[in-house]
């Protein structure tokens, strides 16, 4: 029998559990109605797991596996893709992170490719975007098997991976970081970000940033604009669906609310869906409401009727 303080703990755990889950979010549109308001999810569907397999060419620096779902429909006709990539400030973690979320995409009909990518410090920007050119482009080679329709790829990722989709939409098929991987191939329909390190220049020279560019703000300082997603924004950027823990230390909330009027400000379609009471972890370890609010926007652009 546990003594009163180990109950205690117990109960304090579990009450905090709760009362995380229960907290609200603030659901920010640019226009019109919130798409999970729209009824866009769709019932879920089955699919399929293909073995991990290796989405790089033989030359690459390290082999890069992809997990693939692919949805079980009928028919012949293509369906939307989903480049899925995972967080761990680019230096770790892996695309089991990303499983529950890639099978909620499969299951709403979207051929999904959960990703590895390399890592800092042994490789440092733009490595980690030449990665996902490379996907892709893969992506694209294996369209007519997968009946996919190259034109509604979409990206989505969580915190360092929320930061590499968002580079590849925004700067991975036109402008410098578009060679020598990058053009046509590498451009995405839409993103779903939550977590999202948007502008590297508004973070303190920590070890993690430093790794991943390879030196301070003060001595690569084009180097740290060039691998920012909000000063990448363009008149072609594609929608954007941003998730972010109001409480988040780790990515402060502004990375998010900035993006986004930044986006908003030129028209781009977006929503922001702010999670209240949540940081950086916990948004992502209870997204739930974030993510199926995500997916309906992503059945809004780019899922056909």
């Amino acid at each position: 029998m546990p003594d009163i303080r180990g109950l205690r703990r117990i109960v304090s755990v579990s009450a905090l559990a709760v009362w995380l889950s229960g907290c609200g979010a603030t659901h920010q549109v640019s226009q019109g109605e919130p798409a999970i308001e729209q009824g866009t999810l769709r019932a879920p569907q089955p699919f399929s797991r293909l073995a991990p397999q290796p989405y790089t060419p033989e030359t690459w620096p390290e082999t890069l596996r992809a997990q693939v779902l692919l949805p079980e429909t009928s028919g012949d006709a293509r369906r939307p893709a989903a480049l899925v990539v995972h967080g761990g400030g680019w230096r770790n973690r892996g695309p089991e992170d990303m499983e529950g979320i890639a099978a909620q995409l499969a299951a709403q009909g979207y051929v999904t490719v959960n990703i590895e990518h390399r890592f800092a410090p042994d490789y440092r920007f733009p490595a980690q975007l030449h990665d996902l050119q490379q996907a892709m482009a893969w992506i694209h080679d294996n369209a007519t098997d997968w009946q996919i329709d190259t034109d509604r790829i979409v990206g989505v990722g969580f915190s360092s991976g929320a930061h590499l989709v968002s580079l590849l939409a925004l700067a991975g098929s036109e402008g410098p970081l578009a060679a020598p991987y990058g053009g046509e191939h590498a451009r995405l329909a839409a993103v779903l970000a939550g977590g999202l390190p948007s502008d590297l220049l508004k973070f303190d020279d920590g070890r993690l940033v430093i790794d991943f560019i390879g030196g301070t703000r003060a001595e690569r300082p084009e180097a740290y604009a060039l691998a920012s997603p909000a000063r990448q924004i363009t008149a072609k950027a594609p929608p954007f669906f941003l998730f972010h823990g109001s409480w988040d230390q780790l990515v402060p909330v502004d990375h998010a609310t900035d993006f986004y009027a930044a986006l908003k400000a030129q028209g781009t379609p977006s929503e922001l869906y702010l999670q209240r009471g949540r940081g950086h972890v916990t948004s992502f370890l209870l997204r739930g409401s974030a993510i199926e609010a995500g997916i309906a926007f992503l059945n809004r652009h780019v899922a056909s009727e």
